[in-house]
């Protein structure tokens, strides 16, 4: 794994040359010293914020997965959900055409239960499993909007545009950009024919998430502004699918102030969805959450502890974890669960407390094996604290060796 910091550090100098950029150039445009330039390069440094890893790579005009070699390689048994990724991106492209479907397809009613079942396996974080169900999904739901008519063709293109939320979420995990930018363009031209006034908005919720990818955080903030203005009003009426909707906008708005560094706007986004998540106590029960957001008062709270570690405050983001109550954690899916462990392990990391930073990481692989196998921020958290024990092993020898005077 150590040779994996150096590579990122040897595409990102050639990212650079062929540019005609030096150090000092990339260190003026990210804001950083050449001395930081030159570690990072040299595998010394490692990229472990994911701000950070889209900063370095809009400056070299490359994408994320370019410069950290995403997708991972493995065994050929782990690389089989690629041939999945590639059926739905058939299916994709070939939207406006007659669709292929032998027999007639199953009403919206019997396809909407296909999005819960995917919603199961989104929440255990098993997103090879999602892309292998997405190709018939996908077809199915074009030929119901083939054949049907009035509310049934519009319900068609809603669970149409629903998967491919599925798979915009399957393809960000697993590092796939091009399914990840066709099924953003696909759920948006689904949700304009869907009879949902919320759909637009997801379509827009996931384009914000494509906007981090190129440091756009400026950007990503008008978006989500744009989506939740066209939500306002069901959100004050009560609606509890736009209260969801609203909830999640905010929290992808909070996510682009940190990064962007505006702690301010960061933590005022975070209030707006924690006003939302209390909102949501009162719904009993639950509407059917058609839109598969996963939106919830302990969804927020671990937003929040995100928000301060992307904003370097290691202390307050441990500070409000130690706050919050431990049952709302155990209620989140998986998924959720896996990505704050992930945090949480960089923030112990950050404050030098090693032990619990590894005893963090173990519990999100315990919990989401997957997303931390395929987690750049994940790996590159395990070399720094291999590293650090390295170090501390290091410390404890030259301790030793002063002791009984060996270098005498």
């Amino acid at each position: 794994m150590r040779g994996e910091a150096q590579s990122i550090g040897q595409r990102m100098r050639e990212a650079r040359l062929r540019l005609g950029l030096t150090q000092a150039d990339v260190a003026a445009r990210l804001g950083r010293t050449q001395g930081w330039v030159s570690k990072v390069e040299k595998g010394a440094i490692e990229l472990d914020r994911t701000s950070l890893i889209n900063s370095v790579a809009g400056v070299l005009h490359i994408h994320p997965n370019d410069l950290i070699e995403r997708p991972y390689t493995g065994a050929a048994a782990a690389n089989q959900w690629q041939v999945s990724a590639a059926a739905i991106i058939r299916e994709l492209r070939r939207y406006d055409l007659t669709p292929v479907f032998d027999g007639r397809p199953r009403n919206a009613a019997a396809l909407w239960r296909e999005t819960a079942a995917l919603h199961r396996l989104r929440d255990d974080a098993q997103n090879t499993a999602i892309l292998a169900r997405l190709p018939d999904l996908l077809r199915e739901a074009r030929a119901l909007a083939e054949v049907a008519t009035g509310r049934e063709r519009e319900e068609a293109f809603g669970v149409y545009a629903i998967a491919c939320k599925f798979g915009h979420t399957a393809a960000h995990a697993l590092g796939h950009p091009e399914l990840v930018t066709m099924a953003c363009e696909r759920a948006a031209w689904a949700a304009e024919r869907s009879g949902d006034e919320l759909m637009p908005a997801v379509a827009d919720w996931m384009r914000v998430w494509d906007m981090w990818a190129t440091a756009d955080w400026s950007d990503a903030g008008a978006l989500s502004d744009k989506a939740l203005r066209a939500v306002e009003p069901r959100y004050d009426a009560g609606d509890p699918l736009a209260i969801r909707v609203w909830g999640s906008l905010h929290l992808r708005a909070a996510v682009s102030a940190a990064r962007g560094n505006n702690p301010a706007e960061a933590r005022h986004r975070i209030a707006q969805a924690r006003e939302a998540s209390e909102r949501t106590v009162t719904l009993r029960p639950p509407p059917f959450d058609r839109h598969s957001l996963t939106f919830s008062a302990g969804n927020v709270a671990i937003h929040a502890v995100n928000v301060e570690l992307e904003m370097s405050r290691q202390d307050e983001a441990l500070r409000l974890h130690e706050e919050t109550d431990e049952a709302l954690i155990r209620a989140l899916p998986k998924s959720r669960r896996g990505h704050h462990h992930l945090d949480l392990a960089r923030a112990y990391l950050w404050s030098g407390r090693r032990d619990r930073a590894l005893a963090e990481w173990e519990k999100g692989e315990a919990t989401a094996p997957q997303l931390m196998r395929n987690h750049p921020i994940a790996r590159a958290t395990l070399r720094r604290i291999r590293q650090a024990e390295r170090a501390a092993v290091s410390e404890r020898l030259r301790r030793m060796s002063t002791r009984f005077r060996l270098d005498d």
